[in-house]
């Protein structure tokens, strides 16, 4: 029998890992938010379904060790992904605004837009959710 507090100690440390807040890990393994918010909270137990996913989701993540703590996570001896990024550099593909430029962008966008209408616009936030505004 898995020990929920146990495991939900081992779904924060994944979280963590991957540097996902729970409503993103939510979305990553393709189950209700309130799933993950019922689990770490020791209110549910994790459904076989549930554990499914998070092993099938996140490759350094053994099934053994998500279940009974036993093994090792990560998986194996990788780097976290956030040292992943950082190796990455990054290259450059749009200037650095300043002022001018943004009254210049504008006036273009402005330009290129006269014929066209507004249908949706979606904002990201840091903490896996949206909002998306319709016209």
């Amino acid at each position: 029998m898995v020990n929920t507090e146990d495991f939900s100690n081992r779904l924060t440390k994944i979280m963590e890992f991957y540097e996902l807040s729970a409503a993103a890990f939510a979305d990553r393994i393709d189950v209700g938010r309130s799933s993950i918010s019922h689990i770490i909270s020791g209110r549910n137990k994790p459904s076989l379904e549930f554990v499914m996913k998070v092993v099938k989701s996140f490759t350094e993540v053994e099934l053994y060790w998500l279940l009974n703590g036993k093994g090792s996570f990560p998986k194996s001896n990788t780097t976290t992904p956030k040292a992943e990024r950082e190796k990455i550099v990054p290259t450059p593909t749009a200037q650095v605004p300043t002022k001018s430029n943004e009254a210049k962008n504008f006036q273009e966008v402005a330009k290129n837009s006269e014929k066209r209408t507004i249908q949706k616009i979606v904002i990201f936030y840091d903490d896996g959710t949206f909002d998306a505004f319709e016209n």
